[in-house]
């Protein structure tokens, strides 16, 4: 078991999977490892479920703080192409906490046969991605610890601009929307390379990529290097991962660019395992190298 963030498949294998219960007919997509959502289908009805610790981060401002922790929420259902209309929370809040602070809980269900499901993923399908790796490195970390960093205040300022680029939701639902979407996975923990393998791994495909073709966001490059983080393992909520038939590519790719969404195609599915960058397989990270540096930070800032 990983010291810090998700388990790994070892563990899920072991512990988890032997100890699910009973199979039933109405889960059409049950708990797997790396997997967004699960899907049980009531009264002719998809209900898409995912489940996320909800984080408040106060020195964010909690206008923004807000925004992202329900974005975090709301993302892994919305891969699914259904677009969330439910959201159950459970607060566990600082007793100074003000009312004008708390303000409202927002609380997915739609026709199963527009479920994208994420093992859908098939040969022949084109891979895309919109926004490219490590956006939580500049959207995230830069503004939360932005006193205690030495960076060129045009660096800086171009980082925070990522912020509400964290956010896969409306990739994901326009992506859906537009074409034949076969599959669709969040760049979250374990960044972009951990994303691969996930997506790989839930439709028993390789994919290959092309790292030339991949965009990165300005800001992202600097705001890596003065941490000193590999971007394609940083946890990058708001990076989308689709699989699309050939003929939807176009297509997708147009309706989130009408979005003003950056995206690219960058490789293929093909028949094998795993996930394949320039020829070379990847693994996921042993930790996202997120997690060290927000702790050090964290410290000379005292955000807890």
């Amino acid at each position: 078991m990983t010291d810090r963030g998700k388990v790994d498949q070892a563990f899920f294998d072991r512990h988890i999977y032997p100890r699910l219960g009973a199979d039933r007919e109405d889960v059409a997509l049950g708990p797997k490892h790396g997997v967004d959502f699960g899907v049980v289908e009531v009264g002719g009805e998809a209900v898409v479920l995912a489940s996320d610790p909800l984080s408040l981060v106060p020195a964010l401002g909690f206008e923004r703080a807000a925004w992202f922790a329900v974005h975090v929420a709301l993302s892994d259902a919305a891969v699914s192409g259904v677009p969330p209309s439910h959201l159950a929370v459970t607060f566990t809040l600082p007793p100074e906490m003000t009312d004008d602070q708390f303000r409202t809980t927002a609380l997915a269900v739609g026709d199963p046969d527009e479920v994208v499901r994420p093992d859908g993923a098939r040969p022949g399908d084109r891979l895309l991605v919109t926004k490219g790796p490590a956006v939580e490195v500049a959207g995230f970390l830069v503004p939360l610890f932005e006193d205690a960093i030495d960076l060129p205040e045009e660096t800086v300022a171009t980082a925070k601009e990522r912020f509400y680029d964290m956010s896969p939701v409306k990739d994901a639902l326009t992506a859906a929307a537009a074409g034949p979407v076969t599959a669709m996975h969040d760049a979250t923990e374990g960044g972009l390379r951990g994303a691969l393998v996930e997506l790989a791994r839930a439709g028993g495909v390789r994919l290959d990529v092309d790292s030339e073709a991949v965009p990165v966001l300005p800001g992202v490059e600097a705001s890596c290097e003065y941490f000193e983080i590999d971007p394609w393992a940083a946890t990058s909520e708001g990076t989308l991962l689709a699989t699309v038939a050939p003929s939807g590519v176009e297509d997708v790719l147009s309706a989130l660019a009408a979005e003003d969404i950056p995206a690219a195609e960058i490789g293929e599915v093909t028949a094998g395992t795993g996930a394949y960058v320039d020829g070379e397989r990847v693994t996921p990270p042993e930790t996202d190298p997120s997690w060290a540096v927000f702790e050090e930070y964290a410290e000379k800032v005292g955000v807890e």
